[in-house]
């Protein structure tokens, strides 16, 4: 019965197609070579099937067994990830690591701690959810994370949340290197600036209707997502303030222009790290945290406030 087709029969079977004989395969299993005959013949009567072609002097792979070696490789590689997850919890690792990020967050430092993360962690599934604004807090509440990169953070979550400041994003004025606007000249006067439409991030979920701080302008558009946000831009709808990282390529290139307005403060958005109270990261997600503090801190500060 298929039931009884063990994984010793599946490492052996990959052993043999892989040295290319029953005797280097019993060598490299530690075992006699007669022991792996016997677990090749089980494994053929399990499956109802001959694996191998025996006419000749050494045993090959049949049809069915190059077609049976590929499921084989596939168990075996499961059930060796599967004890090392195993493993890794009872040694006290999460079972997987679940993250929301805001999508001010730069992508290339998360991306780059998420493959150092996986190549220490290898066999950890990873979850990353992007929102925007209120998106990761509520995706935290909702208990689809465990750990939130926020810029914003509702008033209750002061209360009930644990947080860690990560790091300032700066933001700074920019628009379409040929909507009208970036035809004047600098600096830009307030009054003329707030007859201008801007384009405003504005939240999406329930924990805040509000919109991201900023505000000059008299007529406003609303996006709830920045990259839709940042088409409308280079497309000439509007000015609005960006993340410095998202925008720097594109006023290297002149498709967009940095404004100087007048008496205008700086804007800048805190990035915390966010989970709920009494049950902090574990040691994976500790790791990612560190990792992603650690290249923050080697940014621009041009690019990223510390």
């Amino acid at each position: 019965m298929i039931e009884n087709l063990t994984l010793d029969q599946l490492r052996i079977l990959v052993a043999v197609a892989e040295t290319g004989s029953f005797s280097a395969a019993a060598r490299r299993v530690g075992r006699v070579q007669s022991a792996v005959s016997q677990s090749m013949q089980g494994l053929e009567a399990v499956l109802g099937t001959a694996v191998f072609d025996r006419s000749g002097k050494v045993p090959r792979l049949n049809e069915a067994g190059l077609a049976i070696l590929a499921d084989a490789r596939r168990l075996v590689e499961g059930a060796r990830v599967l004890k090392a997850r195993a493993g890794s919890m009872a040694s006290g690792l999460e079972p997987d690591l679940a993250i929301a990020v805001d999508a001010i967050f730069p992508s290339a430092i998360l991306m780059a701690s998420l493959k150092a993360f996986s190549q220490r962690f290898e066999t950890l599934p990873v979850s990353v959810f992007t929102e925007g604004l209120g998106g990761p807090e509520q995706r935290l509440r909702d208990g689809v994370v465990r750990i939130a990169l926020n810029s914003f953070i509702s008033p209750s979550g002061w209360r009930d949340l644990e947080t860690e400041f990560l790091t300032r994003i700066p933001m700074i004025p920019v628009v379409a290197s040929h909507h009208p606007l970036a035809k004047e000249p600098d600096p830009l006067p307030r009054d003329q600036i707030e007859q201008v439409t801007q384009l405003v991030l504005t939240d999406r979920t329930p924990l805040s209707h509000s919109s991201f701080g900023g505000v000059i302008s008299q007529k406003i558009w609303r996006f709830a997502d920045l990259g839709t946000r940042l088409e409308y831009l280079l497309a000439g709808f509007g000015w609005c303030n960006m993340p410095t990282h998202m925008v720097s390529g594109a006023i290297a290139d002149g498709r967009l222009k940095r404004l100087d307005i007048v008496g205008a403060a700086p804007v800048e958005l805190t990035i915390h790290v966010a989970y709920e109270r009494g049950r902090a990261p574990g040691p994976a997600g500790r790791w990612l945290i560190d990792d992603m503090r650690g290249r923050l801190a080697a940014c621009p500060e041009s690019f990223i406030l510390k």
